[in-house]
């Protein structure tokens, strides 16, 4: 059983920009996504060419139960599948969505940034992966929000119902950093 150890940022500003290592963009599909917490996704990954690595495709089906600890801790089993069959999942899929993924050269975890695209632009968050749940961690000063455990901001969630359905309000004062921006149950 693999364990995903997460905590996630909303970022404001562009200085993560220097910190790039590399470029993929995402697709995604929920094939299941329950109010228990438990997902199914496909996703096709499209890198960049990097000093470190060549450009190419690749594709997983991803299984995520509920989270733990506040939403920091979920069991998560990834699987390698042909483009081809996530192609034709993503075809099916009834929920997507699409972001540009930056790896950081970051200390403290393994950071990726997310830049959401079409209906959840201009959302973008900053996660971490973290060895154990009581890591100390050093948080950059463009993570303005901390939203792990913010179930309405989850993936799943945002591809199901997007920051662009939101209330006007309640995207804005997101958006902003506001610290009592509403949960998902007023949302």
């Amino acid at each position: 059983m693999a364990l995903e150890i997460e905590r996630r940022f909303l970022v404001r500003g562009e200085e993560w920009r220097e910190l790039i290592a590399w470029q993929a963009h995402l697709q995604q599909g929920y094939l299941v996504s329950g109010p228990e917490g438990l997902t199914l996704r496909v996703r096709t990954a499209t890198s960049t060419a990097t000093a470190k690595a060549e450009a190419g495709q690749q594709a997983w089906l991803t299984l995520k139960t509920a989270a733990s600890d506040g939403g920091l801790v979920r069991q998560e089993f990834e699987y390698d599948i042909p483009l081809a069959d996530a192609q034709d999942l993503l075809a099916i899929a009834p929920s997507q969505l699409s972001k540009r993924r930056h790896g950081l050269s970051l200390a403290g975890g393994d950071w990726v940034l997310d830049v959401f695209e079409g209906s959840n632009a201009p959302l973008v968050v900053a996660e971490v992966e973290l060895e154990h749940a009581e890591q100390s961690l050093l948080v950059p000063s463009w993570c303005h929000l901390e939203l792990t455990g913010h179930s309405s901001l989850s993936n799943a969630a945002l591809a199901h119902r997007p920051l662009a359905d939101w209330p006007e309000l309640q995207r804005q004062a997101l958006l902003a950093g506001l610290a009592d921006w509403p949960t998902a149950g007023q949302v």
